[in-house]
């Protein structure tokens, strides 16, 4: 399982972002670059269409695949009055034939996605990583270098942790107090809640950053 919130930031203040992370974290960033497949089912997987994303990690020197399944949220009301999203998520690696072997299965190819930017690792009641990543489109199979972004001038930012059902009460509240943190400059909600971005953004940033660089 995951707990998530999910916000977006203009471009121009994202290093003012990881000026902050980075002051909150007290470590360095760490790059990301994912090509993501998304694959989905045939008809001959019955009638219920399901969907798999084959996630290539490229930021290593010897590219890392996952396959993922994000599954339905939790429901009910206590579910409801939590600030971050819990979701069933399955992650598991694969070898890089990953590709032939669901298209023998049935899945077929609907689209792919380029993400890059980076990530803080934080540990808190449980280790939360934080991404910042431009969201970009591929047009043409497979050629990631012509990726283009679909929001120009926007950026995705996640705040997620793995859970269980056992503490996911413990770590919703601690992934919603690291996105409190960040409200200068952008507000996190549950994925598909349109915020748009924060009015005190501009200041935020450039004070942020204009710190960063009197510091010797």
């Amino acid at each position: 399982m995951e707990c998530i919130m999910q916000g977006i930031i203009e471009t121009q203040h994202v290093e003012g972002l990881a000026v902050l992370l980075q002051g909150l974290c007290g470590s360095q960033r760490q790059a990301v670059k994912i090509h993501d497949l998304c694959l989905k089912s045939g008809p001959n997987l019955g009638q219920v269409p399901s969907e798999m994303h084959l996630m290539c990690d490229l930021s290593h020197q010897e590219p890392r695949w996952i396959v993922r399944h994000v599954g339905g949220a939790m429901r009910g009301a206590g579910a409801e009055q939590m600030p971050a999203l819990v979701r069933s998520v399955l992650n598991c690696r694969i070898s890089n034939n990953a590709l032939r072997f669901f298209h023998s299965l049935g899945y077929k190819l609907d689209h792919e996605l380029l993400q890059t930017g980076f990530k803080f690792q934080f540990h808190k009641v449980v280790p939360i990583t934080v991404s910042v990543t431009s969201v970009c489109k591929i047009p043409k199979l497979h050629m990631i270098e012509e990726a283009v972004p679909i929001t120009p001038g926007l950026q995705l930012v996640e705040v997620s942790a793995s859970t269980s059902g056992d503490n996911y009460t413990e770590v919703a509240a601690a992934v919603s107090g690291l996105a409190e943190q960040l409200a200068p400059l952008l507000h996190l909600s549950k994925p598909g809640v349109l915020t748009g971005v924060v009015p005190t953004a501009s200041a935020a940033a450039s004070s942020l950053t204009s710190r960063a660089t009197k510091v010797p």
